[in-house]
């Protein structure tokens, strides 16, 4: 195998441009170092759904820093957290790079590399201000932020707010982040958040989680300032739980990827309802449960899947929580955001 590599340093160097964008940082030197390190022949690359156009590009730079003798291959497997690793490839690979994510449990064989934005997120996070009260402030970030973090918090600190922050727990890896199913860094003594980051779903999420706190949102990529507001989703919502009511054959789901099963929360409805049926599945689409005949769904996995793509099922499609209003074990206004806690 040729080992005649350049870094990414001396690719740029060489008048080679690399072909991916550079709005992330892709970590290439690190991933062609680990290769190096394992005398890796077949390297995997799994990208979220929003990046695999990528892919490509990325694999065409790695090949032109590691030489010949290395195959990279593609996850075309759906992506959509940490918790959503191709496990079918990285068992057939040397190396198994997952992108866009931080880790969310360790592995050796496993390189994350949470693709570190490149924009400057303090424009928007000036224009925040005028949303934000003076005082103390949470302030929460994605994974692609994480890099900034830490300045972010000075930032804020020196425009004369107290900032406090926290990691949550084990399925998160730094202080100060969230995920699209856990908000645990949020639970701090402040009554406003600051929410820096791309997408509504985060600070969405977040507003469900903490209802008492104000969550105020700086989007550096889309350069936009808005407050979130949880009413139309708590409508829909609403709306998914009155059209089960009275539904009598119940699919439990319970998701086989390797970080979304909740065995024990599937088995728990199991055995309360003698009409509910566990279907299991590792891909949860409208699709794949048209053909079962049954009045309403549980998703024991993860909560995007009901509140993303709720509507486009057939049959209502409701968290954990809702199931249980729905049978009334618990009252309609404990309605609230379905989070996962710890890792898998």
């Amino acid at each position: 195998m040729s080992r005649d590599a350049y870094s990414e340093g001396d690719l740029r160097k060489t008048g080679m441009a690399l072909k991916h964008d550079r709005e992330w940082d892709y970590e290439l030197e690190r991933i062609v170092e680990a290769i190096e390190e394992r005398g890796a022949t077949k390297v995997g690359l799994q990208f979220p759904e929003g990046l695999k156009r990528r892919g490509p590009a990325v694999a065409d730079d790695l090949r032109a820093l590691v030489g010949d003798g290395v195959t990279f291959m593609l996850s075309g497997q759906p992506c959509y957290g940490a918790c959503d690793l191709d496990t079918y490839l990285m068992r057939r690979t040397d190396v198994f790079v997952h992108f866009g994510h931080s880790p969310m449990k360790e592995s050796d064989k496993i390189i994350y590399v949470p693709l570190f934005s490149n924009v400057d997120p303090f424009p928007i996070m000036e224009e925040s201000l005028d949303e934000l009260e003076a005082g103390d402030v949470g302030l929460v970030t994605t994974a692609q932020h994480m890099n900034r973090f830490e300045e972010m918090a000075d930032w804020l600190e020196a425009r004369g707010f107290s900032v406090h922050t926290r990691r949550g727990d084990d399925r998160l890896t730094h202080e100060g982040q969230v995920l699209g199913c856990n908000y645990a860094s949020a639970d701090v003594d402040a009554d406003q958040v600051l929410y820096v980051g791309g997408g509504k779903f985060h600070p969405l999420g977040l507003a469900m989680e903490h209802p008492e706190k104000t969550v105020v949102i700086a989007d550096p990529v889309n350069n936009v300032v808005t407050v979130a507001d949880t009413e139309k989703f708590l409508k829909q919502r609403y709306g998914a739980v009155h059209r089960a009511m009275g539904a009598e054959k119940w699919g439990v789901i319970f998701c086989t990827k390797i970080g979304q099963g909740r065995w024990e929360t599937a088995q728990e409805i199991l055995d309360d309802n003698e009409d509910a049926y566990l279907i299991t599945m590792d891909e949860v689409t409208p699709d794949r449960l048209r053909n079962f005949d049954m009045d309403a769904f549980v998703n024991t996995g993860c909560p995007r899947i009901t509140t993303d793509d709720g509507p486009r099922f057939h049959k209502p499609m409701l968290t954990p929580g809702e199931y249980r209003i729905v049978v009334g074990d618990e009252p309609l206004d404990s309605l609230s955001f379905d989070t996962f806690h710890g890792t898998w």
